[in-house]
């Protein structure tokens, strides 16, 4: 039961899309598999089951949940049979989320019984409430101690709980394998997209203090962790809301900006990916760290269109013309970088003229990595009060078109690659007579990138998820590479 989604086929400008026929995207959970292991041992009646839906942000709001849950003896159960409770953590973003959502609840409901509500599709507690009056309690997205509250009218915590023998990791709970882990900088967002709900769900920009970040940063490396995805509604505007106050910390000062951050950060010997990176003027200074490769070379930026008419319907902070330029000069910097993009068809008002102007912006920008999503209505979005909304029909045959000439693109890039050498950080390895490994080169992503699959030999029975090898790019198709460790070459 206990389980973890992202929703795909989002319009979420800040969301990690897939590509579009790519691969699913799907989290493994083996930190509620291996506590609900431990609880059946003490015969624990404390425990929890826990559904979490939607993007890397909501699975991090998930994990401070179930952290302070641990933290007060609770225990988190594998199956709804063996919960007292169940936390659904929803996602609200657009209708077929809501629908996922709606869905998950009721299953919890006919499974369980007793249910709490939280996220994102919280914040509208009656559309939940007239479907499933059943529910407990509903709240909505960051309010952890509203949902431990919730817990606590449903199961009291335990008596016999000792702080000092139920240890909770210092990193606390984590729904991500241990190699890898989101480190949420802040909350919210300023920007006004015409599609976009977010800030009407989860508010204005608010910036984590960065010694805050950093320390978290510091505990999860600590504990095994080799590669952080920082994660936010908009990388780019980290500390603003502070007035980019400098923060102290290990005893020296660390300027609460992007830049400042990813400095801090690239200090801690791990991978450092950055997701929902808007390409302000001010990107241009991480781009160096980059090259000098304190920074993996990648960036999620989240472009959604190219025609100046439609980004301005969109309300979207960047115009296509210098986003080529940006583009072109990054490049120049550092000829590792990968780049990684979201874009929508069919918005209200496109026309076949705007429509060619983003066809020629992906064969003039040669993105890595493209998600394209055709553009369904949300409920509260000022897009929905628009002219020129356009068929359905029409989005696919463009969704259709866009995905063929960015394949090309995917393809020819990651052909480029063949005959190379790549470090990999390894996810599996096959301990079968077959051997072989699958894991991610600094252009990949988890779960919403590509893969490396790496061909079988006695050497790769001594790899763990978490190493990082050397492999030979033999073969590569259209999302993923394959290859040989340099050893057996």
């Amino acid at each position: 039961m206990s389980k973890t989604r992202y929703q795909t086929g989002s319009i979420d400008s800040s969301d990690p899309t897939p590509d579009s026929d790519s691969h699913p995207e799907t989290v493994p959970t083996p930190g509620p598999s291996r506590l609900s292991a431990a609880a059946a041992e003490k015969g624990s009646a404390n425990r929890v089951g826990f559904v979490s839906l939607g993007c890397p942000k909501a699975l991090v709001d998930s994990e401070r949940i179930l952290t302070q849950l641990r933290m007060e003896g609770y225990e988190i159960a594998p199956t709804y049979a063996d919960a007292e409770v169940v936390v659904v953590n929803t996602c609200g973003f657009i209708d077929s989320a809501k629908q996922e959502s709606l869905e998950a609840i009721g299953e919890a409901l006919q499974e369980n019984g007793r249910v709490i509500v939280t996220g994102c599709m919280g914040a509208d507690a009656e559309s939940i409430t007239r479907i499933h009056p059943g529910v407990l309690n509903v709240s909505g997205p960051q309010a952890y101690e509203q949902v431990v509250s919730a817990v606590h009218e449903v199961i009291p915590p335990p008596r016999d709980h000792d702080p000092f023998t139920d240890l909770v990791p210092p990193q606390g709970v984590k729904l991500t394998p241990r190699h890898y882990a989101y480190l949420k900088i802040s909350e919210g967002c300023n920007h006004s997209c015409s599609f976009c709900i977010i800030p009407s769900m989860r508010g204005r920009l608010v910036s984590r203090p960065v010694e805050d970040v950093l320390e978290e940063a510091r505990r999860l490396v600590d504990a095994g962790v080799k590669e952080l995805l920082v994660i936010s509604q908009d990388t780019s505007a980290y500390g603003v809301d502070r007035k980019y106050r400098t923060g102290f910390w290990q005893g020296r000062p660390v300027r609460a900006d992007m830049q400042g951050l990813c400095e801090a950060l690239a200090e801690l010997g791990v991978w450092v990916r950055l997701h929902y990176v808007y390409p302000y003027p001010h990107v241009d200074r991480v781009i160096p760290l980059m090259a000098a490769g304190k920074l993996l070379p990648y960036l999620d930026i989240p472009f959604q269109h190219a025609s100046p008419q439609i980004l301005r319907a969109m309300k979207r902070p960047a115009a296509a013309e210098d986003n080529l330029a940006r583009i072109e000069a990054w490049r120049k910097q550092c000829q590792e970088l990968t780049l990684r993009s979201t874009f929508i068809v069919g918005f209200p008002g496109e026309t076949e003229n705007d429509f060619q102007i983003l066809l020629d912006f992906l064969r003039q920008a040669e993105l890595d990595r493209v998600g394209c999503f055709q553009y369904s209505p949300v409920a509260g979005a000022r897009s929905n009060e628009l002219e020129g909304q356009v068929a359905d029909e029409l989005k696919q045959e463009r969704w259709e078109r866009f995905m063929e000439v960015q394949q090309e693109v995917s393809s020819r890039r990651l052909q480029r690659k063949v005959g190379r050498t790549l470090e990999v950080l390894i996810d599996e390895v096959d301990r079968s007579d077959a051997g072989g490994a699958v894991g991610r080169s600094s252009a990949d992503a988890p779960d919403i990138d590509g893969l490396v699959y790496v061909n079988g030999n006695d050497a790769l029975h001594d790899l763990q998820p978490g190493d990082r090898i050397q492999v030979v790019i033999t073969a590569a198709d259209e999302y993923d590479l394959y290859g040989e460790p340099v050893d057996a070459v």
